[in-house]
C-alpha cells in the first residue's frame, strides 16, 4: 500500500478513535458509534488526516519537495475552512434551526454539520504529525 495513502488512513482512523474515546469518557457511555464517522469535535479528522500526509510527504520526499509545498498548502485550506467556514456555517445552522422552530415555520429545518475550534484543530494536527511520523518509520 502506498505510504501516502496509509498516513491517510491510520490519520483518520486514530483521530475518528479518538473522538470517540472523548466522547465515551464525558459521556460515561461507550454507545454512541456515531462518533466512529461524524464530522466536528474533538479532535478534527480531516486536520489528522491532511497533516498525516504532509508529514508523510516530507519526511519521504523532502520538506522542500513541491510535493510537500503542495500537502502543506492543501492542509493550511483544509484546516482554515474547519475553523472558518464549516464552523461558521454550522453556527449559522444552528441559529437557523432554532429561529424556524421558534417560529413554528412549516419550513423544514436544514441539517447541520459542525466545523472546528481552533483547539480542535490543534488536536487534529498533533495526531497527524505522530502518525505521519510512524507511518514513514514503519515504510522505510
Amino acid at each position: 500500500m502506498s505510504p501516502y495513502l496509509l498516513a491517510a488512513l491510520m490519520g483518520w482512523l486514530a483521530s475518528q478513535g479518538a473522538k470517540y474515546v472523548i466522547n465515551a469518557a464525558q459521556k460515561g457511555s461507550m454507545s454512541d458509534l456515531r462518533q466512529l464517522y461524524i464530522s466536528g469535535g474533538m479532535p478534527s479528522a480531516h486536520s489528522a488526516t491532511v497533516v498525516a500526509v504532509a508529514m508523510t510527504i516530507g519526511l519521504r520526499d523532502g520538506f522542500s519537495s513541491g510535493l510537500f509545498g503542495l500537502a502543506a498548502l492543501f492542509a493550511g485550506i483544509v484546516m482554515y475552512d474547519a475553523v472558518m467556514v464549516r464552523r461558521s456555517s454550522g453556527a449559522q445552522g444552528v441559529v437557523l434551526k432554532k429561529l424556524l422552530r421558534e417560529t413554528k415555520s412549516a419550513i423544514r429545518a436544514p441539517s447541520v454539520a459542525k466545523g472546528h475550534e481552533p483547539h480542535e484543530v490543534l488536536a487534529g494536527v498533533a495526531i497527524g504529525l505522530v502518525v505521519g511520523y510512524v507511518v514513514f518509520l514503519v515504510t522505510i
